[in-house]
């Protein structure tokens, strides 16, 4: 059963990760220097 639980764990990692790109990217430049993001930072934020 944990072996489930890890790759259910897995998932909905991927899942934050990918919600969380998805909304970023929609954010514009300009909105995204406001926080001190560029664009090429979205993967690496997103993983934290």
């Amino acid at each position: 059963m944990s072996a489930a639980r890890s790759v259910l764990s897995r998932v909905r990692a991927y899942l934050r990760y990918r919600d969380t790109v998805s909304q970023l990217s929609r954010l514009s430049d300009r909105d995204l220097a406001d926080l001190g993001i560029s664009r090429s930072d979205i993967p690496g934020i997103a993983r934290h």
